[in-house]
């Protein structure tokens, strides 16, 4: 049987390492390549993007795939809708494995966005000095902030356009409390703005905000497509393989 794993998330990785080893299972790993230097996983890997949803369809057909696991970033939209139509078209099972979003608590100061564009015309009220949490992608939303200062933390560098005045922080989660409390600090921020990414690995910054009496604009996440099941954990999709690898592949080819 032939899964095929939509990753570059924590959980996209975890899955695979539960995974790996189980007898009668192939796990290929589709990383976007946004990421220079990728870690290691368990199975195949395979770079780079299908070319939509009708690439996507006939890589799975090429690849004998027998079932999917979209674990993909909960704001990488348009993959998982081209995941949606290429295992419907394929005909075969299709999870999604998203992580929980987070929820605002007693002391938070929360300011809900739908889009980067949303967050970015909210900020001149907020705050100054930002800090950026939304990753290197869609920066652009903030170029015209010059009044404003930034530090951008992210795996890799950004590349134009964002704001003029602009400090870039590279690392990489998970980050600890007193980490993100010392961060905040150091560069004197008194505004943060992050996407309901959800998971732990991110979620101290939160915390020290609220503890510091920071602003928060929080860019809700995407829509989902319709009509695929969810799991909120690794567990949870790697026991939902695990039936289908004991019920045997599907009859789509």
């Amino acid at each position: 049987m032939h899964v095929l794993i939509l990753g570059g998330t924590a959980e996209a990785r975890r899955l695979a390492e539960l995974l790996d080893g189980t007898a009668g299972l192939r796990l290929t790993s589709s990383l976007a390549g946004r990421v220079a230097g990728p870690r290691a996983l368990p199975g195949g890997t395979r770079v780079g993007g299908f070319g939509g949803a009708e690439g996507l369809t006939a890589w799975l057909r090429e690849h004998a795939v027998d079932a999917v696991v979209d674990a993909t970033h909960p704001f990488a939209a348009a993959m998982s809708f081209h995941a949606a139509r290429a295992a419907a078209a394929a005909r075969i099972p299709l999870l999604a494995l998203r992580r929980p979003g987070w929820a605002p608590v007693p002391g938070d100061r929360w300011h809900e966005a739908d889009s980067l564009e949303e967050a970015a015309r909210a900020l001149p009220g907020l705050g100054r000095r930002v800090f950026l949490t939304t990753g290197r992608m869609g920066l652009a939303a903030f170029a015209g902030l010059d009044e404003l200062w930034f530090l951008v933390r992210s795996v890799d560098a950004p590349e134009p356009p964002y704001p003029s005045r602009t400090e870039v922080l590279l690392d990489r989660g998970p980050f600890t409390l007193d980490e993100e409390r010392d961060l905040l600090r150091r560069h004197r921020i008194d505004v943060v703005v992050t996407k309901d990414s959800g998971g732990a690995a991110t979620a101290p910054k939160l915390t020290a905000a609220r503890e510091a009496g920071l602003p928060v604009v929080v860019v809700r996440r995407p829509p989902a497509p319709r009509g695929v099941p969810v799991v909120p954990d690794p567990e949870g999709a790697a026991r939902w393989v695990r039936e289908r690898l004991a019920a045997g592949p599907p009859s789509h080819r």
